[in-house]
């Protein structure tokens, strides 16, 4: 059977083949728009993507297909003839920040905390299907009609590419809507969050046989962007871990069983489950800004290529006392603070865009750092961290980052990790034996001065924060 993996990301849907050799072959990429109607709100539009996606399995042909959605994008469709009622509220999204505010005020956030394991924040899917509820009539009347159909974009793929509405259970533990004990949908959450249970996709497991799709082919897997990954990356054992920057910056663990931390930090998360296999776990962290921070530099003409931020001549821009922190969409793991903007400190008249590059390059590496100490600090991490994404590449990155993180970082070869790990996924489901080769380079950890460069980064963001409270 012909294997192939369709990555529906934040800013475009990819497919790409297996060979027999396990190897990728990239078949076609198609980019999506993004609107920003108002400060905050990201919003894509749902035939559009879907309309890619069909476009990439047409280029593919008929096989076992993996399918990777964005995570918390979500959105709400009439169950009658599958037409979107609203847009895709991305997941960088934080039009419900007051929402969640008032749940924390309100005393929610411990039970969230033990139902769901995530805590108060926009990020998750369950407050922006509430706004839906509350802000679009014809949702609220399709409900009242038992038409409603609501979920992650992955439940909207399904519906009406197999005709199955389900979601699997590693994307619906990232919506602050389903029990993490249980794996099922939790009544107590989607009242709170005001979503009709009833308006919610079936929880299956994230791979097996899950559907047939147009042109003949077969759904083999579908699972979360970053669970993906994380199975592309070859953590199979607890401890092992992986770092993904992409629009974002993503760190997971294996953790096998479920690991439960008492406060808000890194989050318990399920990895995947095969059909008829037990459920394993992970912690996660989220940086918000990686990828979109560099892009968003460019558009600022900071630099026009990508070269010119691959090595400075200058000394650590954190080592100069400049520090740039990624806050530009808030502050995800471990502090979880949307209300935080990000900023550069310590400018003087003789610093410039290369200077301002450098520290913004650094600023995503110390973040990232911040969320792998906390992660550690709840399971100790087995051996070198994988990492992979856009940011991979940029050699200077990599070299700093594995300066303030006390452990090696490995660089795998192929650089589609989350396509890897769906290929990986469908093939299994489907019976076909893939060679589990992973060519790449190891790049030993240099951590021995990160204390000095944490500590001023940890006196920028708190700067950044009480501003940001002004």
């Amino acid at each position: 059977m012909k294997i192939a993996a369709v990555d529906q990301g934040t800013t475009s849907t990819r497919i790409l083949t297996m060979d027999a050799d396990g190897q990728l072959q990239p078949v076609l990429s198609l980019p999506h728009g993004q609107s920003y109607p108002a400060p905050g709100h990201v919003e894509q539009d749902g035939e559009e993507l879907l309309a890619n996606i069909a476009r990439c399995l047409d280029a593919a042909g008929a096989g076992g297909i993996g399918l990777a959605n964005q995570g918390e994008s979500c959105l709400a469709w009439d169950g009658r003839d599958g037409r979107p009622v609203s847009p895709v509220i991305s997941w960088q999204d934080d039009r419900t920040a007051d929402v969640t505010t008032a749940l924390e005020r309100e005393g929610a956030a411990p039970m969230v905390m033990a139902r769901a394991g995530l805590p108060l924040d926009p990020y998750f899917s369950a407050s922006k299907l509430g706004w839906i509820m509350r802000h679009i009539p014809r949702a609220a009347d399709l409900a009242r009609q038992g038409h409603l159909r609501l979920g992650t974009t992955d439940a909207f793929f399904r519906d009406r590419l197999t005709g199955r509405f389900e979601t699997d259970i590693a994307t619906a533990s990232r919506t602050s809507l389903m029990n993490l004990e249980t794996g099922e949908w939790d009544g107590d959450l989607c009242r709170l969050f005001g979503v009709p249970m009833a308006a919610l996709p079936r929880i299956g497991p994230t791979s097996g046989d899950l559907g047939g799709l147009p042109g003949g082919g077969r759904l083999m897997a579908s699972i979360v962007d970053q669970q993906a990954a994380l199975y592309g990356h070859g953590c199979r054992t607890p401890g092992a871990a992986k770092v993904t920057f992409g629009t974002g910056a993503f760190v997971q663990c294996l953790t096998g069983g479920l690991v439960r931390p008492e406060r808000p930090g890194p989050l318990p998360t399920v990895a995947w489950q095969a059909e008829g296999g037990p459920v394993s776990y992970a912690l996660d962290g989220a940086v918000y800004s990686a990828a979109s921070a560099v892009n968003w530099a460019r558009g600022l003409k900071l630099f026009s290529r990508y070269d010119e931020i691959d090595g400075f001549a200058t000394a650590p821009a954190i080592d100069r006392g400049i520090a740039f922190v990624p806050a530009l969409a808030g502050l995800g793991c471990p502090h979880w603070n949307r209300g935080a903007r990000g900023g550069w400190l310590g400018l003087s008249l003789a610093d410039g865009p290369g200077d301002l590059m450098q520290a913004l390059l650094e600023g995503i590496a110390l973040r990232c750092a911040e969320v792998i100490a906390a992660m550690a600090a709840l399971l100790p991490f087995q051996g070198a961290i994988s990492v992979d994404g856009g940011l991979s590449r940029n050699g200077y990155f990599t070299g700093f980052l594995a300066e303030v993180t006390p452990h090696d970082l490995f660089l795998p070869s192929e650089t589609e990790q989350t396509a890897l790990g769906l290929a990986r996924m469908a093939a299994e489901a489907a019976g076909v034996v893939v060679p589990d080769s992973r060519p790449g380079r190891r790049l030993a950890a240099q951590a021995a001065g990160a204390a000095p460069r944490l500590a001023r980064f940890a006196a920028a963001r708190a700067a950044i924060e009480s501003y940001s409270a002004r």
